[in-house]
C-alpha cells in the first residue's frame, strides 16, 4: 500500500479533529496524579520565532508523554500582552495598542495550533484583558492594605522632550532612544512593592530548589538578593551636626580609612560643598552623572571624583578624612556612601592612586609579603596599625570592632541586602492602571474592590510625548469614594512584570469572576511541576513570581511556598551567517573590486563596473552586514552561500538585524510541523543551544518519510493481526533480536524522557530501531505488528500528526495521546544468546553464537567446532586461552 506522505493535508485534518473533539481539555481529577507543565508565555509581537518553537515543543513532548503515562496534566498557554512595543506601534502608525495586540495574538495562536501543541485553549489567559488585569489591581490593593505597596519619590531616567520616563534600556549613550534628547535624572513620586521584606525568605527558600533548578539560576538569584553581613558605622562631619552613615562588610579595616566617598545622587553631595572653593566643581560633577542611566554608570571603567572641601571624623581614631564624590559609588546600594580603604579595596586603591590620597595598610597577609603601594590586599589576614586590635585575625577583629562601635553608640552589626524595593510605576498607557485615587480632602484613597477593574480608556491620543492617560480628562477626573468630592485618578500604570508574576495561578481557574482563582483548584494544580523558559528570565521574572507566591500564601490564597518545582532553561536556536567582509576575503576580493569580478566568481556572465563599495552604499549596506543580502539582491547562487555558511559561518542567536532568522511558517509549509518539531528536539539536549542547518531539517524530514513508507508498505501484512505476550515465547534468533531491540528502545526512550528530558537521545534510539526494522527479513506478523505499533506510540509525543495518521492506517481508532505509552517487557530485554568474537593470535578469525550465560568450557567447545577456528588452529600448539565472559575468546597458538 503506497500512499504519498501529504503532511499538509494530514496535519490540517488532524488539527480540525483535535479541536472539535476537545482532545486536550483538562479538568481536575482528584483520583489521578497531576502534573502541571508550563512554558513561559510569549509577548504577542506578531510572529513566533524558532526559539518559541523549541521552547513550546519541549513542553509539548512532556505533556503528551505524561498524558500517555496516565497522569492528569495541565498544559495551558496565554499572552504576556501589555508592554511598550504596542504603544510604539500606536505612536508610529496610529493603530490602537489593543487592536495591534489582539491581531498579533490571533495570528500567533494560529501558528501555535499549526505546530500541534497540546494546549487547553479554554484556559487561555491574555494579560491586557480587563478580566485579567482586574485581579492585578485586586492583588495591588491587598498589598496596599498590608503595607507592602507604598508611595515614595524615586529617581528615574527622564526625557525632557518626550516628557516621559525611560527604562535603562531606552537610554542610549545618555540620550533618549526615540528623539535623541539628553536624558536627565529626575525625582518623581512612584509606587513601590516592599519585596525587601521577603529578602530573607526568598534567599533561604532557594535551598529547596537545589538540584531542581539550574545552579546558574540559583546563583544569579542569590547574588541579586545579595545578603551581606557587616556593620553600619556613623562618621560625624566636621563642623556639622550631620553624620555620614556607611555600611561595610569589612569593619576590620576601619583604621585604614583615608577618605569617604559619596554617590553623586547622595542628598549631601551638593550640600556639603556649599560655601567652599569646590562648590561649582562639585555641582558640575554631580549634574554630569545625574544625566546618566544606572546601566551606563555600571559600565564606566575610569574612576572619577571631586573633593567637596569637607571632612568626616573617623569615630575610632578621631582622624579627619576628606569627603569626595565618586562616580563608582552607586546610590542604589547600601547608603550611597562608603568608608574608603585604598590598601584593602581595588576600586578605592585605583581612586587613591589617581588623586594622590594616602594609602594606609591595616591588614597583612598570613604568609608572604605585599607592596600596598602597588596593589590592594583584599583578602582577610592579620590586623596591623589598628589601635589595640593588632594581631587579631580579620574574623576576630570584625566581631570585636563591631562590639566596640556598639558600645560607643556609633555603629552596630547589620545585615544588608542588595535587593531593592520594586518600583512598579510606569508613565505609559498600555499597562494595568494603578487603582488609586487622589483626593485633596482624604489623601490617597484605594479604589473600592467592587469598582474594579479600573479600565483603560480607549479614546487616547498617542504622540510619544508624556503619559497619554494624563490627557484623558474623563479618565483622570473622578469622585472620591470616601467623601464624594472631586478627585483625580492615578495615571501611572503597572510594570508589566506584575502581569507575569502570577499568571500561572490564573491558568488553574481562568474564568473566575469572583476571585483571582479558586483556592481548591490552585491547591490541586500547584506548584508548576516543570517550568520551561530562557535563562534570561533567571532573575526578575522568576524572583517576582516567587515573591508574589509568598505574599499570596500569607493572605491565604495558596498553600505552596514556591511556584515552580523544577526549572528547565532551554538553549537557543542559532544560525550561522557570514559578513560581507568575510565573503570578500574568501573570494579574494576587496570593497574596491567591481561587481563584474564578483559575478565572475560564480560564472555569471554579466558586466557591471561599479565597485562593491559603491553598490553597498547605494543599497544602504556595510561590510558588516550579512552576505545573504548580496546574494539575494544580485541573484547569486544561494546554494553556494549555504556552503560558505557551513564552512566559515559564525553561529549566532537568530535576529532580524543580522538577517539570520529562519521563519517557522516557511519551514512548516516546506516540511510539515512534525519535521520542524522533530528537528528542534533532535538537534541537541534541551538545555544546550544548537545551530540550525538546512541539512539537519532535511534529515529529519527524510526520517519521517522513511517511517511513513515503511508502515504503509507493511499495512496489509499486519492489519487485523493481534498479539499477546505469550505469542513471543520460543522465538527464532532473528525474531528474538528484533524484539529485544524493540524493548531496549522502549526502555531507553522512557529513561531518556524522564532523565533530564534527553529527547535527542530518545529520538536517536527510535531511529536505530527503525534501522533494525527495515533490515528485518522475518515473516512474524505478530512481532511486526507489536514493533510498528510501539514505534508509532514512541514517536507520538515528538511527531503527533504522523503518529495519529499511522495509528489509524494500521487499523486502530482514536488518537495516540489517548493510548498507554509503551513499557518494556523485562523478559525480552534478557539476551538468551550472545555473539562473541574469537581471536587467534590477536586477530578476529570467527564470530560464534553462545548461550548468554555460557562458561569458558562451553564457549571453547563451540569455538573449536567452528570451521574457521579449526582452519587457524589445526596442527598447532594451543599455548594459552583467554576468556572474558560475554565479551571475547582469545586463543594463542604456536
Amino acid at each position: 500500500m503506497n500512499r504519498e506522505y501529504n503532511f499538509s493535508q494530514i496535519e490540517e485534518k488532524l488539527l480540525k479533529e483535535w479541536e472539535e473533539n476537545n482532545v486536550f481539555k483538562t479538568e481536575e481529577k482528584l483520583d489521578k496524579e497531576k502534573f502541571y507543565v508550563l512554558e513561559m508565555f510569549p509577548y504577542p509581537s506578531g510572529r513566533i520565532h524558532m526559539g518559541h518553537v523549541r521552547n513550546y515543543a519541549i513542553g509539548d513532548v512532556v505533556n503528551r508523554y505524561l498524558r500517555m503515562k496516565g497522569k492528569n496534566t495541565l498544559h495551558p498557554m496565554g499572552w504576556d500582552a501589555f508592554g511598550m512595543p504596542a504603544e510604539n506601534a500606536a505612536i508610529k502608525s496610529g493603530v490602537h495598542p489593543a487592536k495591534w495586540t489582539y491581531e498579533n495574538i490571533d495570528y500567533m495562536k494560529k501558528e501555535l495550533k499549526r505546530l500541534g501543541f497540546s494546549y487547553d485553549w479554554d484556559r487561555e489567559v491574555t494579560t491586557c484583558s480587563p478580566e485579567y488585569y482586574r485581579w492585578n489591581q485586586w492583588i495591588f490593593l491587598k498589598m496596599l492594605e498590608k503595607g507592602i505597596a507604598y508611595r515614595k519619590s524615586a529617581v528615574v531616567n527622564w526625557c525632557p522632550h518626550d516628557m516621559t520616563v525611560l527604562a535603562n534600556e531606552q537610554v542610549i549613550e545618555g540620550r533618549c532612544w526615540r528623539c535623541d534628547t539628553p536624558v536627565v535624572q529626575k525625582e518623581i513620586p512612584s509606587w513601590f512593592l516592599r519585596i525587601t521584606d521577603y529578602a530573607e525568605v526568598l534567599l533561604d527558600d532557594l535551598e529547596e530548589l537545589k538540584g531542581k533548578w539550574p545552579e546558574a539560576v540559583l546563583t544569579m538569584q542569590k547574588n541579586w538578593i545579595g545578603k551581606s553581613i557587616g556593620a553600619t558605622i556613623r562618621f560625624p562631619i566636621e563642623n556639622s551636626t550631620s553624620v555620614l552613615e556607611v555600611f561595610t562588610t569589612r569593619p576590620d579595616t576601619i583604621f585604614g580609612v583615608t577618605f569617604m566617598a559619596l554617590a553623586p545622587e547622595h542628598p549631601l553631595a551638593v550640600e556639603l560643598a556649599k560655601g567652599t572653593d569646590y562648590e561649582e566643581e562639585v555641582e558640575a560633577f554631580v549634574n554630569k552623572y545625574l544625566s546618566m542611566s544606572t546601566r551606563d554608570r555600571n559600565i564606566i571603567d575610569e574612576k572619577e571624583g571631586v573633593f567637596t572641601g569637607r571632612y568626616a571624623i573617623n569615630p575610632l581614631t578621631n582622624e579627619k578624612v576628606p569627603i569626595w564624590i565618586a562616580n563608582y559609588i552607586l546610590w542604589g546600594y547600601g547608603t550611597g556612601a562608603i568608608m574608603a580603604v585604598p590598601a584593602h579595596d581595588e576600586r578605592d586603591h585605583e581612586f587613591a592612586k589617581k588623586y594622590g590620597i594616602p594609602i594606609k595598610p591595616v591588614i597583612k597577609p598570613v604568609e608572604g609579603e605585599w607592596d600596598y603601594e602597588k596593589e590592594a590586599f583584599t583578602e582577610e589576614g592579620i590586623l596591623i596599625n589598628s589601635n589595640g586590635f593588632d594581631g587579631l585575625s580579620s574574623e576576630e577583629a570584625k566581631e570585636k570592632i563591631t562590639q566596640e562601635l556598639e558600645k560607643k553608640g556609633i555603629g552596630e552589626k547589620t545585615i544588608n541586602f542588595r535587593l531593592r524595593d520594586w518600583n512598579i510605576s510606569r508613565q505609559r498607557y498600555w499597562g494595568t492602571p494603578i487603582p488609586v485615587i487622589y483626593c485633596d480632602e482624604c489623601g490617597i484613597v484605594p479604589v473600592p474592590e467592587e469598582d474594579l477593574p479600573v479600565v483603560l480608556p480607549e479614546n487616547v491620543e498617542f504622540t510619544g510625548m508624556g503619559n497619554p492617560l494624563e490627557k484623558v480628562e474623563e479618565f483622570v477626573n473622578t469622585t472620591c469614594p470616601k467623601c464624594g468630592k472631586p478627585a483625580r485618578r492615578e495615571t501611572d500604570t503597572m510594570d508589566t512584570f506584575i502581569d507575569s508574576s502570577w499568571y500561572f495561578l490564573r491558568y488553574c481557574d481562568p474564568h473566575n469572576d469572583k476571585a483571582p482563582f479558586d483556592k481548591e483548584k490552585a491547591d490541586y494544580w500547584m506548584p508548576v511541576d516543570l517550568y520551561i523558559g530562557g535563562i534570561e528570565h533567571a532573575v526578575l521574572h522568576l524572583l517576582y513570581s516567587r515573591f508574589f507566591t509568598k505574599f499570596l500564601k500569607e493572605i491565604g490564597l495558596v498553600d505552596v511556598k514556591e511556584p515552580f518545582t523544577q526549572l528547565l532553561t532551554q538553549g537557543m536556536v542559532l544560525k550561522k551567517w557570514i559578513k560581507i567582509e568575510k565573503l570578500l576575503e574568501i573570494l579574494g576580493l576587496t570593497e574596491n573590486s567591481t561587481l563584474t569580478e564578483l559575478f565572475a566568481k560564480y560564472n555569471i556572465d554579466k558586466t557591471e563596473n561599479k565597485t562593491i563599495k559603491q553598490w553597498l552604499e547605494e543599497n544602504h549596506l556595510t561590510i558588516n552586514d550579512n552576505a545573504k543580502l548580496i546574494f539575494e539582491k544580485l541573484g547569486l547562487p544561494m546554494e553556494k552561500l549555504k556552503e560558505l555558511e557551513e564552512e566559515y559561518g559564525k553561529a549566532d542567536k537568530m535576529s532580524k538585524s543580522k538577517h539570520n532568522t529562519v521563519d517557522p511558517d516557511e519551514m512548516i509549509a516546506k516540511y510539515g510541523a512534525d519535521t520542524v518539531r522533530l528537528y528542534t528536539l533532535f538537534a541537541a539536549p534541551p538545555q544546550n543551544s544548537f545551530a540550525w542547518t538546512d541539512s539537519g531539517i532535511e534529515g529529519a524530514h527524510r526520517f519521517l518519510r522513511r517511517v511513513w513508507n515503511f508502515v504503509n508498505d507493511k499495512v496489509e501484512k499486519i492489519k487485523g493481526v493481534s498479539y499477546t505476550k505469550e505469542d513471543f515465547k520460543n522465538l527464532p534468533e532473528e525474531d528474538q533480536k528484533l524484539r529485544r531491540k524493540l524493548h531496549q528502545t522502549i526502555k531507553k526512550v522512557n529513561d531518556d524522557i524522564t532523565r533530564e528530558y534527553q529527547f535527542n537521545t530518545a529520538i536517536a534510539a527510535v531511529m536505530e530501531l527503525m534501522n533494525e526494522l527495515t533490515s528485518y527479513k522475518g515473516e512474524n506478523k505478530k512481532l511486526l505488528r507489536e514493533a510498528i505499533e510501539n514505534l508509532i506510540l514512541m514517536l507520538s509525543p515528538f511527531t503527533p500528526f504522523i503518529a495519529d495518521e499511522l495509528w489509524r492506517t494500521i487499523g486502530n481508532n482514536g488518537y495516540t495521546i489517548e493510548q498507554k505509552f509503551p513499557e518494556p517487557d523485562e523478559e525480552a530485554l534478557v539476551e538468551k544468546t550472545k555473539e562473541i568474537p574469537v581471536q587467534i593470535n590477536g586477530k578476529v578469525r570467527a564470530k560464534i553464537t553462545v548461550p548468554a550465560d555460557a562458561d569458558e568450557e562451553t564457549v571453547k567447545n563451540i569455538a573449536f567446532e567452528n570451521e574457521n577456528v579449526k582452519k587457524w588452529t589445526e596442527g598447532k600448539n594451543i599455548v594459552k586461552v583467554i576468556f572474558i565472559k560475554g565479551k571475547i575468546l582469545n586463543i594463542v597458538v604456536k
